[in-house]
């Protein structure tokens, strides 16, 4: 079991910026492979962003270059970095353990203007 809680999303202009954050709980957290995902109204939940207990890193192609995921061990948190935003990122973003079926909340991003 693991619990997670998302939250820093809003409405943010095109080319605006927002900083998301992910606090986990229930499980040690340094070992595991933590990801960003995100869902559009009508459109299929969409990995967005990989971050594995090493800290190596994957994207999206449609975020790569935008946005950054970066993790705090100590702190058992996770952090969704998204600048130059565009109308196409509106989404309710989730953040997940890999091999979980828990889900947060999640935290829904507007990017209009």
């Amino acid at each position: 079991q693991v619990q997670l809680v998302e939250s820093g999303g809003g409405l943010v202009q095109p080319g605006g910026s927002l900083r998301l954050s992910c606090a986990a709980s229930g499980s040690i957290f340094s070992i595991y492979q933590m990801e960003w995902y995100r869902q559009a109204p009508g459109k299929q939940r969409e990995l967005v962003a990989v971050i594995t207990g090493s800290g190596h890193t994957n994207y999206a192609n449609s975020v790569k270059g935008r946005f950054t995921i970066s993790r705090d061990n100590a702190e058992k948190l996770v952090y969704l970095q998204m600048n130059s935003l565009k109308p196409e990122d509106t989404a309710v973003y989730y953040c997940h353990r890999y091999s979980s079926t828990d889900w947060g909340q999640g935290t829904q991003v507007t990017v209009a203007s």
